[in-house]
């Protein structure tokens, strides 16, 4: 048995891998979804809206701030550090309620400032739902336009990169796992910018909601103390001019965590296709249609010196799926709250900078794991060569045309293909001897015979081309 317990050893050590062995990855995420970033913006909402009553003279007799006071409470805000956390884990030990400590928080920096005759104002009217929410907000849209969407991009530009440089390298396809007809490798990884740019314009113009209407959404508590006041309105206001979010104007308790959901799944949805990718590329890898290019130094197999194995695919391909199971989880839950509220919310919502984590950790392997590919050429050329078949397609394609202008001879081209390939394995001069007696005009007899798997790639080159320059266009104009 251990003599020494693990959990004893000062500093702390994590239990999880995302604040262990990869916090490199996921650090940036801290300063947006951790319990302190919490309750980090739990005080600049706290804090701006009290500033937001007091400025608006919102109840008569109450004196406006000072610019000195403003100023103070705002840089309180924004310098929180080690201190302020201790100040609250004080507080909360106490109180044994999270934003409790916040509102006391505030409160002592109101003396500090010498403004401790308005420390009724803070929290006015609020229930901790209030608060809590529009903190949420403030982490998930810090998170998701600071840190996810320029890790989403790195991906996207990656692709676009090698896509425009492998434009115009043949290669033959597989549907079902079967050759088929062939493309580019340029053309197939712009697919997936086509894809993954979809998802990352519908999460770029997410919406990030709030509300700060009480206890149970309906003012009660703010007619009650200034039945003077457009609320609603102060409300939407405050949400949207102080804070920068969407206004949700009808709740119960909470916000109802819809927009979290849409979110959720969005993100999902790109995790998914990044997860197609960093499978097509293991494959691709393993058809030796790629080289991995080795890092100096570097182990790839504790036993197998040779190996060079495609792991940061890999890491990708099961970090994408911890992501996704999260994110799915988040958006079930979210969106459900017993009656006007209950707490399942609560302890869900601490684990969404997990289930970004994961999605980040994966977009930077991905990242990683293309930078480090050579193209194998020779490979792709040789595959292409070994499949002469694959241009029956082309054949009966152009006997149909043919046929339909009135040429003799082109009936069943299907057929005909289907019995000379089906099953087997011709080679060029196979093909072409078939092409020469099939009794084509001679404009259609030369474009076949000069055909080969390598050229019989339509406008692959272009798509892909026309694809990056989309991107590049919308990112970088």
């Amino acid at each position: 048995m251990p003599t020494v317990s693990l959990a004893d050893i000062s500093p702390a050590i994590a239990l999880g891998p995302l604040d262990g062995r990869y916090r490199k990855d996921t650090a940036d995420l801290v300063d947006h979804l951790s319990e302190a970033a919490l309750n980090r913006n739990r005080i600049t909402v706290e804090v701006e809206w009290f500033i937001h009553l007091a400025q608006n003279s919102v109840i008569e007799g109450v004196r406006r701030l000072t610019d000195d006071e403003v100023t103070g409470l705002r840089a309180f805000a924004q310098n929180f550090d080690a201190e302020t956390i201790a100040t609250l884990a004080a507080h909360e030990a106490v109180t044994v309620h999270d934003v409790k400590a916040v509102e006391y928080t505030i409160k002592e920096a109101l003396v500090d400032l010498g403004a401790e005759d308005l420390s009724e104002l803070v929290h006015f009217c609020c229930t901790s739902e209030d608060i809590n929410n529009l903190s949420w907000a403030l982490g998930i849209k810090g998170a998701t336009v600071d840190v996810w969407l320029p890790r989403a991009k790195a991906l996207i530009d990656s692709l676009a990169d090698t896509a425009s440089a492998l434009a115009e390298v043949p290669m033959l396809s597989h549907t079902h796992g079967q050759p088929a007809t062939p493309t580019t490798m340029g053309k197939e990884l712009a697919v997936f910018i086509h894809r993954l740019r979809r998802q990352y314009e519908r999460i770029e113009a997410n919406e990030f909601l709030g509300k700060i209407n009480g206890a149970t959404g309906t003012y009660s508590a703010h007619l009650a103390a200034v039945p003077g006041a457009d609320w609603p309105k102060l409300a939407k206001t405050f949400v949207e001019g102080s804070l920068g979010l969407t206004f949700n104007p009808l709740t119960t308790q909470i916000e109802s965590h819809d927009w979290d959901a849409e979110l959720f799944a969005d993100i999902a949805r790109f995790n998914r296709i990044a997860h197609n990718l960093a499978t097509d590329m293991w494959t691709y890898i393993s058809m030796n249609y790629f080289k991995q290019i080795p890092v100096a130094g570097s182990t790839g197999s504790s036993t197998m010196p040779h190996k060079v194995n495609p792991i940061r695919f890999e890491n990708a391909e099961a970090n994408l799926e911890l992501s996704c199971a999260l994110l799915d989880s988040l958006a079930s839950t979210l969106v459900t709250s017993r009656m006007q509220r209950d707490l399942t919310d609560s302890t869900s919502q601490r684990n969404i900078g997990v289930a970004y984590g994961h999605s980040v950790l994966a977009l930077n392997n991905l990242v990683k794991g293309l930078e480090r590919l050579a193209i194998n050429e020779e490979a792709l050329a040789a595959d292409l060569d070994s499949n002469w078949e694959v241009l029956g397609e082309a054949i009966q394609s152009v006997m149909r045309a043919a046929g339909l202008q009135g040429v003799p001879g082109m009936d069943s081209p299907y057929e005909k293909l289907k019995e000379l390939t089906r099953g087997k394995r011709i080679d060029q001069t196979d093909l072409q001897s078939f092409v020469a007696g099939l009794g084509l005009p001679e404009a259609e007899t030369e474009l076949l015979t000069a055909l080969t798997p390598a050229t019989y790639v339509g406008v692959a080159a272009q798509l892909a081309e026309s694809e990056v320059a989309d991107w590049k266009a919308r990112t970088q104009g």
